[in-house]
């Protein structure tokens, strides 16, 4: 690894994954660290944005791809999407060489598909980055790990380092590599700034090729960040715009969530399908999230200052935080995770489930006053899942913003974001 190089969580299944597949595919926001990952493993690198290149790689991919496909293996094709043809050529010549290891293409868009497209599968892994999570960054101390909870190690504890200021900070800041380990306050936040000016501005109207107003996709991005964590509904978003921009339709409104979704500026958190010992319907709607809470933030121009002075906000954003990290961690374990809402009301906010069937219940509370009553949720829940088709849940957490990681006598477990890792 380069001297200068951040590790991340996701290099381990990147290495996994070359060594078991022909190719792979890095998604995820732009800026997050896909080329920088993927260049510490590549022998040879393509780059398909760089000006000098970019035409004549175009021409030369609608030709004759296989020779941009030369070069030292692994050999990085960065933004391989600006040159479509590149992905039935990978496809084919990994079936050729009948070796693993071959290519890592990263993207920040997700390409219209073509009928012609082959879908990858069996050459073509994917692989999902994200922002860093905070002990990527540092801010966690990693005392209480993701994956011994999951293996039943109750002998843990720990102490966050994070203050509610600090908090504040990390939340605006975000997990964006450029400024992981910045404290400057106004150097940390212009990144977040100018992604939120970008996306608006050029990603967008690139996503599927329809110019789109900068100032409806602030707007839109301002709505979302107003309900972060809550239902993702189209009509809650448009009843919200509607006041400034009576013109704006449904339709509208699903395009540009569509584009936003396509560039990984938001990913939906989905609700959980449990097996439950009584017939209580399950909500299946799902909550909004931006993929990094600095997003909404700097949508928000909440700065850390008037996080502080105003705590609503501040608990929907730190929610957005934990589900974040919480999303990086449990991926990194072959996991994925969930909300669970009923139709009687009960609601846990984060569901995370492995692979091989277990899982686990996380409630999110900022402060130490609503401790109490998370974990009687997390109690009720456990009470009315049918553990003859499920497993018992692995543990119960409420992840916080206090100072302290401990268990209580009820086992569930209290884990400040501050003290955990994968």
């Amino acid at each position: 690894m380069s001297e200068n190089y951040l590790n991340r969580i996701s290099d381990q299944k990147l290495s996994h994954l070359l060594r078991a597949m022909g190719a792979v595919l890095i998604e995820g926001p732009k800026w997050c660290g896909k080329t920088r990952s993927a260049e510490e493993v590549a022998r040879s690198v393509l780059y398909m944005q760089d000006p000098d290149t970019t035409k004549a790689n175009k021409l030369m991919a609608q030709s004759k791809p296989s020779l941009l496909l030369e070069g030292e293996t692994p050999r990085l094709l960065d933004e391989w999407q600006v040159a479509p043809e590149l992905w039935n050529a990978v496809r084919f010549t990994v079936d050729k060489r009948r070796l693993r290891g071959q290519f890592i293409l990263t993207g920040s868009v997700i390409p219209e598909r073509t009928d012609d497209m082959h879908s990858g599968t069996g050459r073509i892994a994917r692989m999902k980055m994200r922002t860093m999570s905070l002990y990527e960054s540092g801010d966690s101390n990693g005392e209480i790990s993701l994956s011994a909870l999951f293996d039943g190690n109750n002998n843990m504890e720990g102490r966050s380092g994070l203050t509610i200021g600090k908090l504040a900070f990390v939340i605006n800041r975000g997990g964006w590599p450029a400024v992981a380990r910045e404290t400057d306050e106004k150097i940390a936040l212009t990144v977040s700034a100018d992604y939120v000016e970008a996306v608006a501005n050029e990603d967008i109207s690139k996503a599927d090729g329809v110019e789109k107003n900068p100032d409806r996709v602030k707007a839109l991005m301002r709505s979302i960040s107003r309900n972060i964590s809550c239902e993702a509904r189209t009509s809650t978003i448009l009843s919200d715009l509607a006041a400034n921009d009576e013109s704006l339709s449904q339709a509208t409104v699903d395009q540009y969530v569509a584009a936003l979704k396509k560039i990984f500026v938001i990913e939906d958190l989905p609700a959980w399908s449990a097996k439950l010992r009584s017939k209580t319907a399950i909500r299946t709607t799902s909550k909004r999230h931006f993929t990094d809470p600095s997003i909404a933030a700097a949508s928000l121009r909440a700065t850390p200052k008037r996080l502080l002075s105003d705590f609503n906000t501040f608990g929907f954003l730190f929610e957005s935080l934990c589900i974040r990290d919480l999303r990086i961690y449990t991926e990194s374990i072959d996991g994925s995770v969930y909300h669970y809402r009923d139709r009687n009301g009960l609601e846990i906010d984060a569901i995370l489930q492995l692979a091989d069937g277990r899982w686990g219940a996380v409630e999110i509370k900022m402060g130490a006053g609503e401790i109490e009553d998370a974990a009687e949720n997390l109690l009720k829940l456990r009470k009315i899942i049918d553990t003859e088709k499920m497993n018992e849940p692995s543990f119960l957490m409420v992840l916080t913003g206090t100072e302290y990681a401990f268990q209580l006598k009820n086992g569930v477990w209290v884990v400040p974001i501050g003290c955990l890792k994968n």
